[in-house]
């Protein structure tokens, strides 16, 4: 079982932090010379939400008045009437089909009046592509983001620090612009239509304390959940109006949720205590990659010491670890495992982080095949691979099966290796982007495989 994998690796701790990288001939064993066919995923499965109403109405109000800086909006603000999306720029061949595809779950999930039109039609929303280095000169902390009251890179530019794009200032949405760059992976890209599609419509915030939600900037769910369209599916409700302060919202929010989720009517949920800004500061230090790695990794070990002090045991304090156990890794190799089987454990026990757990596992099966332990990384792998799929993360569930192949193959089990590795490329093919990143990544696996000793078998 899976707890007994954890416990062994607890205990190779020490030989998992010394084990060597993997020979040469290794990595050459793991190159491949054709890239199979893209994998791309076709049904989603949709985890409905499991809180009480009480509390995701409390989220929808937090979610809709409230900014990511912290600034609160006067008024609630949402397209009032049939919803129209174009693609502008140099957009890469997948964006069309995911749009497509989350364009037709708006719709029927969401029960949002929404449809693509020409890019040189007049539209409510627009999508524009645009280099990545265009983006991130502009706002360097962003890899996509949504404006209001603008259409183009350009007005974009010329107004970014007027009244005109200033959220507080919204009274209804009309005209919004998505900004993605056009130049990353597939993945990359569907993950900012999920995100900023979603915020162009209704929520601005994003809140850690979400376990199911896109709206956190954990960044482990990718793509939209149940509870990301029930919010979508509360906010273009007939009794909810463009323009209404807070307690209007916040006195209708019950009856509509009680129709719209009747299950979350008789739950009762824990209330969660509020995350300070403090904590929030420390995270974003510490995932703000223009930052030394010794000063972040000082800002991960002060969240966990602020969740720990605030007596959390939830999703908050999982995420400190990992971030610690991260950026703990060639540094602080003990402190790494051990933050990584903290964060593990609290992801473990609530099966809506089942998801971030996954994550986790990626790191310990990791370490137990660096180890000399393949039999349990396999074990790892094999635990989670279909909450991966589920989740639709192509990058991580290339990565888990990559692993999968390495340790198969450190078994002498080539021939099922050969199949788990081909498997995991057309993953990696959507979740990386380009052959060499692709390629790249089957080396970094590879290397993760002891030295063999001469003479061994």
């Amino acid at each position: 079982m899976i707890r007994t994998a954890l416990a062994c690796l607890a205990l190779v701790a020490m030989a998992a932090c010394a084990a060597p990288p993997g020979d040469p001939a290794s990595r050459r064993d793991a190159t491949v010379s054709q890239l199979p066919p893209m994998k791309v995923f076709t049904t989603p499965r949709v985890t409905q939400p499991t809180r009480s109403n009480a509390s995701i109405a409390d989220d929808f109000l937090n979610l809709s008045f409230v900014l990511e800086s912290g600034r609160t909006l006067p008024v609630f603000t949402r397209f009032e009437g049939p919803v129209t999306v174009r693609v502008t720029g140099s957009a890469p061949a997948s964006l069309f089909r995911d749009l497509d595809r989350l364009i037709g779950r708006l719709r029927q999930e969401a029960d949002i009046d929404i449809s693509r039109v020409r890019p040189d039609a007049d539209a409510s929303i627009t999508i524009d592509m645009i280099p990545r280095r265009d983006l991130q000169r502009a706002v360097p902390q962003a890899a996509c983001f949504v404006v209001p009251r603008v259409d183009t890179w350009q007005s974009f530019r010329r107004n970014r620090r007027s009244a005109m794009t200033d959220w507080t200032t919204l009274k209804v949405r009309e005209k919004m612009a998505v900004f993605i760059p056009a130049d990353v992976s597939p993945q990359e890209v569907r993950d900012c239509l999920h995100e900023e599609l979603a915020q162009a419509l209704g929520p601005l915030n994003d809140m850690y304390s979400l376990t199911d939600s896109v709206f956190n900037d954990d960044n482990f769910h990718t793509v939209l959940t149940g509870f990301d369209m029930l919010i979508l599916r509360a906010t273009y409700d007939d009794a909810l109006q463009s323009g209404m302060d807070r307690n209007t919202v916040a006195a209708r929010l019950p009856a509509i949720l009680n129709r719209l989720n009747p299950r979350g009517a008789g739950v009762r949920t824990a209330p969660r205590a509020a995350t300070p800004r403090i904590w929030i500061d420390q995270v974003e230090t510490a995932l703000t990659a223009r930052i030394p790695t010794a000063r972040r990794a000082t800002a991960a070990k002060n969240a966990v010491t602020i969740a720990r002090a605030g007596n959390w045991n939830d999703n908050r304090l999982a995420f400190s670890l990992f971030a610690l156990g991260r950026l703990s890794l060639g540094r602080e190799p003990e402190l790494a495992l051990a933050s990584f089987l903290q964060a593990g454990s609290i992801y473990g026990a609530n099966p809506e982080t089942r998801i971030h757990a996954a994550h986790i596992a990626m790191q310990l099966a990791a370490f137990a095949m660096s180890s000399g332990q393949p039999d349990i990384a396999i074990e790892i792998v094999d635990f989670h691979v279909d909450t991966v799929r589920d989740a639709e993360n192509a990058a991580l569930l290339a990565t888990l099966l990559l692993v999968k192949a390495g340790a198969l193959d450190a078994m002498g089990k080539t021939a099922a290796a050969a199949r788990v590795r081909r498997e995991s490329l057309g993953w990696a093919r959507y979740g990386f982007g380009s052959d060499a990143e692709v390629r790249s990544r089957v080396a970094e696996i590879a290397a993760l495989i002891p030295r063999r000793r001469e003479g061994a078998s």
